[in-house]
C-alpha cells in the first residue's frame, strides 16, 4: 500500500507507466482528458497548489468562490494552478495573495503537507500547504479577486457546523481541514487510545 508523503513522486508525474498507450482525447488551456490503457483521466495541465490558513491556531481563512459550473458561490481553501515557472511554494503564496488578499513575502512560512487525492480520475496529486497567520496579518489583507465573493475566518466550531450543514461541501477542502483537526487538537491521540484498547 502506497502511503502520500510531501515527496510523492505522483505529485511531479502519473505514476501509472503501465497503463498503455496513452491517447489525448481532449485538451484545453486548464486540464487534459486522456485514455491510458482504457481509464480516462482527467489531468491539469499545470501543478496545483492548496493553501490551509490558519490563524491563532484557533480559525481557518476561507474565500467564497464563484462557482458557475455548479451554480453556487463556495466556501474553499484558497487554491490554484502554477503560472509559468513558479514553484508550488510561490504559487501557494500567488494564490492565497490573490484569493483572500493576504500577502506573505517569505515563502518559507508555508509548510508542505502530505497530498490528498482531488479524484481517483487524476493521476497527478496537488501541493498542499499550511500557513500560520496572526489575527493582524489576516485584518490587514488586501483587495482580492474578482472571481471571489468574500473572505472569512471561521473558528473550528463554525467550520464544522458549515460542514454538517452542507455550507462547506468540496470534497478536498473538508478532507484538508478535518485532516488538520485530527492531527492537531487531539483527536489523533484519543485515536491512538481507541486502537490499543481493541
Amino acid at each position: 500500500m502506497m502511503r502520500t508523503k510531501p515527496d510523492d513522486p505522483r505529485l511531479i508525474a502519473p505514476q501509472c507507466d503501465s497503463l498503455v498507450p496513452v491517447e489525448t482525447v481532449h485538451e484545453n488551456p486548464w486540464f487534459s482528458v486522456r485514455n491510458r490503457g482504457g481509464y480516462y483521466t482527467i489531468e491539469y495541465n499545470h501543478p496545483q497548489s492548496l493553501i490551509l490558513p490558519i490563524v491563532d491556531n484557533q480559525f481557518v481563512v476561507m474565500a467564497r468562490v464563484k462557482r458557475p459550473v455548479i451554480a453556487d458561490n463556495t466556501w474553499e481553501l484558497p487554491a490554484g494552478g502554477a503560472k509559468g515557472n513558479e514553484t508550488p511554494v510561490q504559487t501557494a503564496a500567488r494564490e492565497l495573495s490573490e484569493e483572500t488578499g493576504i500577502e506573505i513575502k517569505d515563502i518559507n512560512r508555508f509548510k508542505m503537507l502530505p497530498p490528498i487525492a482531488i479524484t481517483t480520475r487524476s493521476p497527478c496529486l496537488p501541493y498542499i500547504f499550511q500557513i500560520n497567520l496572526s489575527r493582524e496579518e489576516y485584518e490587514q489583507r488586501k483587495k482580492h479577486d474578482e472571481e471571489i465573493e468574500c473572505v472569512g475566518c471561521f473558528h473550528f466550531h463554525d467550520i464544522f457546523q458549515k460542514i454538517a450543514n452542507s455550507g462547506i461541501y468540496i470534497g478536498l477542502h473538508i478532507a484538508v481541514i478535518m485532516r488538520y483537526f485530527l492531527l492537531n487538537h487531539g483527536f489523533a491521540g484519543k485515536t491512538n487510545k481507541l486502537q490499543k484498547g481493541m
